[in-house]
């Protein structure tokens, strides 16, 4: 029988998570329940062939893994947190790689190069705060989504389910070594953010959005962003390899999109992701 699922909230959640709710409310309030939220939203205009963020998605998963696989076998009898040195290095230096390839591609394919992808210094003060306060508003439906995974998972699973922890996480907390815990947040929060953040919002999102407004034109234009920001989102969470991560990592990455369109600017969304990675990373170890 299914032990009854604890919705318990402590004070400190209710601190957390009431101005996010208070910012959602506000956020429903003046765009007629989000309706009118991309109303002003301007197209990204670019030449970008279709296929582009397919190829370059394909070659990280299938480059990087060859290459830890192959490290591996050359350095068979490395301690179990050197081989996760070495694994975290491997990924921080191909997403460094891809980031590069990332930033060609949008020099060469968008009408104002790195301004017209999102890349505009200039914005990065406003897109800090503006960041903060997006991410406490949709930090109350992550957490939702969470609680609907674990009712949901012990509903079918059985009482003993939980949602696994992001691997990253499980290694900063398994080993102590510094130099592995500064790679991991290091790549956690700042390498990871600005290559998924540039790949899904600034490629996917992107050429989704101008398919959808050259192929369907008939589309009302504030339908067809909803439609390229929720096919990124539903793309974003599913690489991810833990599938109950996914609810909530949807939930998120559509405040990601959200961003994205709104702002026009591609700081916005990194800064969301680097702060949602940071705070997780604070809160493992808190309770850790």
């Amino acid at each position: 029988m299914l032990k009854e699922f604890d919705i318990s909230i402590t004070v400190t959640e209710i601190i957390i998570y009431l101005p996010g709710l208070i910012l959602l409310g506000i956020w429903l309030f003046r765009t007629s329940l989000g309706r009118d939220a991309l109303a002003d939203s301007v197209p990204r205009r670019n030449n970008m062939p279709a296929l582009t963020p397919f190829i370059l998605l394909f070659i990280w998963f299938g480059s990087v893994p060859l290459a830890l696989s192959i490290t591996r076998k050359l350095l068979p009898d490395l301690p179990d947190w050197q081989n996760a040195l070495v694994d975290n290095s491997l990924i921080c230096i191909s997403a460094v790689a891809a980031i590069a390839v990332i930033v060609f591609l949008a020099r060469v394919s968008f009408a104002r190069r790195l301004k017209g992808f999102g890349l505009n210094p200039k914005t990065i003060h406003k897109d800090l705060l503006a960041a903060l306060l997006n991410l406490l508003a949709v930090s109350p439906l992550v957490m939702l989504m969470l609680m609907l995974t674990i009712f949901l998972g012990q509903l079918i699973r059985g009482p003993d389910f939980q949602i696994r922890q992001h691997e990253e996480l499980q290694l900063l907390l398994s080993h102590r070594q510094l130099s592995l815990r500064v790679l991991i947040v290091v790549t956690t929060v700042a390498i990871v953010p600005v290559f998924e953040e540039m790949l899904f919002r600034g490629l996917f999102q992107t050429m989704l959005r101008s398919f959808l407004d050259a192929r369907y034109p008939m589309l009302d234009a504030r339908k067809g962003v909803w439609l390229a920001i929720l096919i990124s989102s539903a793309m974003f969470a599913m690489v991810h390899y833990e599938p109950t991560h996914w609810p909530a990592l949807f939930v998120l990455a559509i405040c990601l999109g959200y961003s994205y369109e709104k702002s026009g600017s591609l700081f916005r969304p990194i800064f969301i992701h680097s702060l949602f990675n940071a705070a997780s990373i604070i809160t493992a170890l808190n309770s850790g």
